[in-house]
């Protein structure tokens, strides 16, 4: 921190030489040195306010900031820090604690953050044992509980520790799982870490080293870093303090040859917040001054020598116009070197921002930002602020990083810890489903199968087993990515249905069969009228006319018929009826040869309803959570359930059934039941659909780092094909595993057909209507009686008896003249108009 002297000393020249504020008055600096002792910081803070100030700037450290943050309480001088960073120092308790600088509850959350970027789940925190770094530690532990990550360990180390006890606390740490490591610490030790950790090999690839703004803090304060400093930090990850690279900073930095004094070369973020903080005493002590406002101090009662003591509290006096000034610098707003400086209600600078560093070579190498508006990006934070927030995870993104070791791939931080218990591995052990997972003495593991080869390859040693992922399971446990997709399926028995002389009647109901004769008749009698008087084939004796009707009728059925139409109806009403019987026909061929080859049902349960609504036993096997689940969640009674060990008692359960002592049906998950039909070769039936959607994974203790690595080497063995290798291998799918369907074998009846024979019948009365009117016109135009109406009128009985008659040989002219052939009508209609134009001839 030793640039901050010559800015606050800047600072102070460049306001008291500006005429446009505070006039005619000018800013008196007093400077004291704490020597970062809070007993000192308290002595020379007493001092200093026996000389009537009216605000205070510093201190540098969060610890003394305490201490002085109750001596401004109680003389009501406003304390502006530009480096106490110490989260709870913004706490009601402290009033008149202004910070200057950013909170490190903002710095922590943007290392939660990179945390949760690089998919890290546990950390161990190095830190220095003061207020500054307990309470930013406990900031981070909060910030990365919210990320689902946590602090493993918290290697803490007292101010001024000597080397030999912060080698000890790391070898202590080098032992650990994590290899994430958080360094919060002061300058004067931070250095001295990664000098010990350089010589214990903690800066070699796997290791990961992230630190607060101190590092940045260090090495900005040099214009060119010591080469051999250089070489300590290579693949360190830090953050520094984000001021925007404005015009005015560009000035300052200038002009910073100038102004610099012997402590530094160059100058930090600590340095420009300082020469802030003196600009808003500045501009607030203007406005208060403008408002016409006096300073005057008073005694304080609580602090009057009643005891003889000679710490001559009595002269403290304090400052009666601190509240005001208070509330003016907290509105006091203005654009310094560090950007827009104004607090917000909880009095923190507003846009609180971060660079993330790494080091590498002789320099720092931005890798992006970090700020409370819009989260990791690798867009500068100002360029953001006139965009809508964006808190997806999809847009966080950083430039690739140097790792400790020299590499880019990111580290998985975390190893087997070398002074921990052997990892122990949990292996469920059943006597049923040996290719999925079971002991095997013979093998150097002990166990075999399906999982166990998922498992090693993979590369890891931890749980392994034929865990199914449920919500209860998660509640205690982490699973990784599902290894195999499963869900709950019902197995019930079958049987071949027998043979029968009559089982060429069942695809058909009664109904079916009655409507489908009588319409076979009714085409074949309507496709005779309409044919009859054009078509000689359907002309003749009667009983031969019956016979063809017949004939024609039925040998539409396989479209044998020999008669040919000839009428442009009778083709229309025969076109229909033959779509009918091609519908028919296809339909009755699949109904049969499914009554004749598929399996039945031996057991009334067709699905999950069913197995729900029936009282009837069921199969289990023993230790799933399928008994559980029917019970709590499908409200099966327990008496109902039958805990089965291994394929031989699904069998023999099977084929008792419910009335011997079996069971009716077996729920259990599909990879299991796909080994089970595969073993009795297709003799049971899958019915209905996997009702609950689950899969099987490798569980881990709750935050366990190995869950999230060892689900990416699963995606990566699914990706390459290497999973679905071993899954052939122990698991491979039988020919009949695919027959998951409900089987119906009611016969086909009239209501699925029905449409079809009421288009037909239509399309019969419609033809009928058309022929007959047809007809009745040819006969009206051909009667012969016409004359009867020209007789002389009779006697009424005379007349009934005569109408009778005329009634009685008009039907049955009707008759004959239907008989007759078409063209022997067209013709004798031709005559009668020949005959009738001869009689008017011969009249006239």
């Amino acid at each position: 921190m030793r640039s901050v002297k010559p800015a606050i000393i800047a600072a102070v020249d460049d306001v008291n030489s500006n005429p446009f504020i505070l006039g005619e008055t000018h800013l008196n600096l007093l400077l004291h040195d704490t020597n970062c002792s809070g007993f000192l910081g308290t002595v020379e803070a007493l001092q200093l306010m026996e000389k009537n100030v009216v605000a205070a700037i510093g201190p540098q450290s969060s610890t003394i900031a305490h201490v002085i943050s109750h001596v401004v309480n109680e003389l009501h001088v406003p304390l502006l820090s530009f480096g106490a960073t110490d989260p709870t120092l913004a706490a009601l308790q402290y009033p008149y604690f202004l910070r200057t600088t950013q909170n490190d509850y903002y710095q922590m959350s943007a290392i939660a953050n990179l945390i949760e970027y690089f998919e890290w789940k546990e950390v161990i925190a190095i830190y220095v044992d003061d207020d500054y770094g307990r309470n930013g530690i406990s900031s981070l532990g909060d910030s990365l509980a919210k990320k689902r990550a946590k602090i493993s360990y918290k290697a803490a180390f007292p101010p001024g520790a000597p080397v030999t006890d912060i080698g000890d606390l790391l070898t202590e740490v080098n032992l650990m799982e994590s290899r994430v490591y958080v360094v919060h610490v002061n300058p004067d030790s931070g250095l001295e870490i990664f000098a010990i950790a350089k010589k214990l090999g903690m800066m070699n690839t796997d290791y990961v080293w992230i630190t607060t703004e101190w590092l940045p803090a260090v090495l900005d304060s040099s214009e060119t870093p010591d080469s051999d400093t250089m070489a300590l930090l290579q693949g360190v990850v830090t953050l520094r303090q984000h001021t925007p690279n404005s015009n005015s900073k560009k000035k300052f930095a200038s002009r910073w040859k100038n102004i610099k004094q012997k402590e530094t070369s160059s100058f930090n973020s600590y340095a420009l917040y300082a020469y802030d903080s003196v600009w808003l005493l500045a501009n607030a002590l203007d406005t208060f001054l403008k408002t016409g406002k006096n300073i005057t101090f008073s005694l304080d009662p609580k602090l009057q020598n009643t005891t003889g003591s000679e710490l001559r509290l009595s002269s403290l006096q304090t400052f009666n116009e601190g509240p005001q000034l208070l509330k003016i610098l907290l509105s006091t707003k203005f654009t310094g070197l560090t950007g827009e400086f104004r607090f917000d209600l909880d009095k923190n600078l507003i846009h609180p921002a971060y660079d993330i560093l790494n080091i590498g070579g002789t320099g720092l190498r931005t890798l992006g930002y970090w700020s409370n508006y819009s989260g990791l990006s690798i867009s500068s934070p100002e360029s953001l602020y006139a965009k809508p927030p964006n808190s997806s995870t999809s847009t966080k993104h950083l430039y690739s990083v140097i790792w400790p070791g020299e590499t880019s791939s990111t580290p998985k931080g975390w190893v087997f810890p070398n002074n921990g218990k052997p990892l122990r591995i949990a292996v469920p052990y059943r006597h049923s489903y040996k290719e999925v997972v079971t002991k095997d003495v013979r093998s150097p593991q002990g166990v075999r199968g399906y999982s166990i080869d998922v498992f090693e390859a993979a590369k890891y040693d931890a749980a392994v087993g034929d865990v199914t992922i449920i919500t209860n399971r998660t509640r205690i446990v982490d699973f990784t990515q599902p290894y195999m997709e499963s869900g709950l399926v019902i197995v019930v028995p079958v049987k071949k249905s027998k043979t029968s002389p009559w089982a060429f009647l069942k695809p058909f109901t009664i109904e079916m069969w009655l409507v489908t004769g009588g319409f076979f008749l009714l085409v074949g009698f309507v496709v005779w009228i309409l044919e009859h008087r054009l078509n000689h084939e359907f002309r003749g004796p009667p009983s031969q006319q019956i016979i063809t009707i017949f004939w024609f009728s039925f040998s539409t059925m396989f479209f044998s018929h020999r008669e040919n139409t000839v009428s442009t109806l009778g083709r229309l009403v025969l076109l229909l009826w033959l779509f009918v019987v091609l519908i028919i026909n296809s339909s009755y061929t699949a109904s049969l040869t499914s009554i004749l080859t598929v399996q039945q049902l031996t057991s009334r349960i067709e699905g999950l309803d069913s197995l729900i609504s029936s009282n009837e036993p069921i199969g289990v096997q023993d230790g799933s959570f399928a008994y559980n689940y029917l019970i709590q969640e499908l409200n099966v009674a327990e008496s109902r359930i039958r805990s089965l060990k291994d394929k031989v008692d699904y069998l023999n359960a099977l084929h008792l059934g419910p009335k011997r002592g079996g069971v009716a049906a077996i729920v259990d998950e599909l990879p299991y039941i796909e080994l089970f039909m595969t073993y009795t070769k297709c003799e049971f039936k899958i019915v209905g659909r996997e009702f609950t959607k689950s899969g099987w994974g490798f569980a881990f203790q709750r935050d366990s780092p190995l869950a999230l690595d060892l689900s990416t080497a699963v995606l990566q063995l699914s990706e390459n094909g290497e999973l679905q290798r071993i899954h052939d291998k122990w698991l491979a799918s039988s020919s009949c595993s695919s027959q998951v369907a409900e089987i119906d074998d009611n016969s086909l009846s009239l209501s699925s057909f029905w449409g079809l024979f009421l288009i037909c019948g239509i399309a019969c009365f419609i033809s009928l209507s058309v022929y007959f009117c047809r007809v009745l016109c040819q006969y009206r135009s051909f009667n012969p009686n016409e004359e009867v109406d020209h007789e002389i009128p009779e006697p009424e009985p005379a007349r009934r008896s005569v109408r009778r008659a005329l009634r009685s040989t008009s039907f049955k002219d009707l008759i004959d003249f239907y008989d007759k052939k078409e063209a022997e009508i067209k013709e004798m209609l031709k005559r009668n108009k020949r005959q009738v134009n001869g009689d008017n001839a011969s009249l006239s």
